[in-house]
């Protein structure tokens, strides 16, 4: 009987974290939107009908815009990973509405490409600050066994951002975007204030009734028969792992020997690979040159419903991630993402060689549409999505805050440096050149994954570190 009471309290407490998900995600929704703007945009501010006061952007001008999000996000990376660490995580995520408020309302007032370049930079920031704070957020009120599902719908609403910037690009007015955007926030801003702090971080601060509060509103613990008793366990697990915590700082500073031998070295490599591989797949940075990918490659489809079709695979895509994450294991997804990939970026480099030495292939051109939409749909099996999982189950106690960011920092890094040379690679090795590289890329990592990423499905830190050492 005892069972089906505690049943009951999850199911119905699962509910109630999946809402709190919702809201916090309607910041990743926004960020996803931003992400997925510069594929129609681009293509619509190069060409006469651009509408900027100044006239339509050069090569070099969309090059910036495109790539200007990841200067940003590793910027807001950084700040908000000290912000939520001080200020706790709800403070920052209302924050982070402001800077994408205005964002948008410089796109809405745009000049001259000048107002596009900041507007890129501050929404790249709220970016950097949802990929920090959200996944903190949601592992803090979510119960164990929904912990990675829950944290995975962070790329789930990242995906249907995208998608939403695709079809917006198409179907309406350059202006509807950032009004649609504009009015999320707003409404996010709203929404979460009616959510407390997470019980974590509240404990942390020695906030002991607070967290009680916050624990009963997560978990949905309203006064009926055990939730005493729920609400003294979640405690006591808060207390442990604080404790174990304060106890692994106090005793254990970062040296370069951490770095150097055991767990610490393989959870760097791992890490540091995952998220090269992350950028260098060169899916991301294609996402935002979509629609000028199709443009130059002839599909049969225009290039802005080209887009919005890997739109609706990509967010497919995330969706199976979502599912399969705890059931088939992260280093088997990684493994087909990336080999997928390659075989994807290889036919639609094959495709791409025979059009440009003049072969007569006009038969075949739902090659461009049907790969590209391969790839991004398989990427979001692994590739794109469980980087950030991953590198957080991996990394030693000590290492975390460090290996983490560090890993942030790099992908960003690597993210800001394809995406503005995206378009001098296609003109340099051309478009086949590129999907080769890429795709030879892929090989490479996955390469590494088989031979030196563990699985970490079902494994707890202890037999994680064991296999790390």
């Amino acid at each position: 009987m005892m069972g089906k009471e505690e049943t009951k309290i999850t199911e119905a407490s699962v509910k109630f974290q999946y809402l709190a998900a919702l809201v916090v995600n309607m910041l990743t929704v926004g960020y996803g939107v931003t992400s997925g703007w510069s594929s129609p945009s681009i293509l619509l501010l190069k060409s006469d009908e651009s509408p900027l006061p100044t006239g339509k952007i050069t090569t070099e001008e969309s090059s910036w815009i495109a790539s200007l999000i990841s200067i940003g996000a590793l910027i807001g990376n950084i700040v908000c990973g000290y912000a939520s660490n001080k200020f706790g995580r709800k403070l920052p995520l209302l924050f982070l509405t402001i800077p994408t408020i205005i964002g948008w309302t410089l796109v809405l007032f745009a000049k001259n490409v000048f107002y596009l370049y900041a507007s890129r930079a501050l929404n790249g920031f709220v970016g950097g600050g949802v990929f920090v704070i959200i996944p903190t957020f949601l592992s803090e009120i979510a119960v164990d066994r929904v912990r990675g599902s829950l944290g995975s719908t962070l790329a789930l609403a990242w995906n249907v951002g995208i998608l939403l910037a695709f079809t917006f690009g198409n179907y309406l007015d350059f202006n509807a975007t950032p009004k649609f955007v504009i009015a999320l926030m707003i409404l996010t801003a709203v929404l979460l204030c009616f959510f407390p702090e997470s019980p974590t971080f509240l404990y942390k601060q020695n906030k002991i009734l607070e967290a009680e509060k916050s624990i009963r509103f997560y978990q949905n613990l309203t006064g009926k028969a055990n939730d005493y008793e729920l609400l003294q366990i979640e405690l006591n697990k808060l207390k442990t792992m604080i404790g174990n915590v304060e106890k692994n700082e106090s005793n254990s500073k970062l040296s370069w020997s951490d770095l150097l031998n055991g767990p610490g070295k393989k959870a760097m490599m791992i890490g540091i690979v995952l998220s090269l591989l992350n950028q260098f797949c060169g899916c991301f940075a294609m996402l935002n040159y979509t629609a000028n990918i199709f443009k130059e490659a002839g599909s049969s489809v225009s290039p802005n419903k080209s887009a919005i079709v890997v739109g609706v695979i990509k967010l497919i895509g995330s969706y199976i991630s979502t599912n399969l994450v705890d059931r088939a294991g992260r280093k088997f997804l990684f493994i087909v993402s990336s080999i997928g990939i390659a075989l994807g970026l290889s036919t639609l480099g094959v495709y791409m060689l025979l059009k440009t030495r003049g072969y007569p292939i006009e038969a075949y051109n739902w090659i461009p549409l049907v790969s590209f939409s391969f790839v991004i749909f398989i990427a979001n099996w692994a590739v794109l999505t469980l980087t950030f999982l991953v590198i957080s189950e991996i990394m030693p106690e000590n290492l975390k805050s460090f290996g983490s960011s560090f890993c942030m920092v790099l992908l960003w890094t690597s993210s800001f440096f394809v995406i503005k040379f995206l378009p001098l690679m296609t003109e340099t090795l051309e478009i086949h050149g590129t999907m080769f590289l890429f795709s030879g890329l892929c090989l490479c990592g996955t390469t590494f994954i088989v031979f030196y990423m563990p699985e970490t499905k079902g494994r707890s830190y202890v037999e994680i570190m064991k296999l790390l050492e």
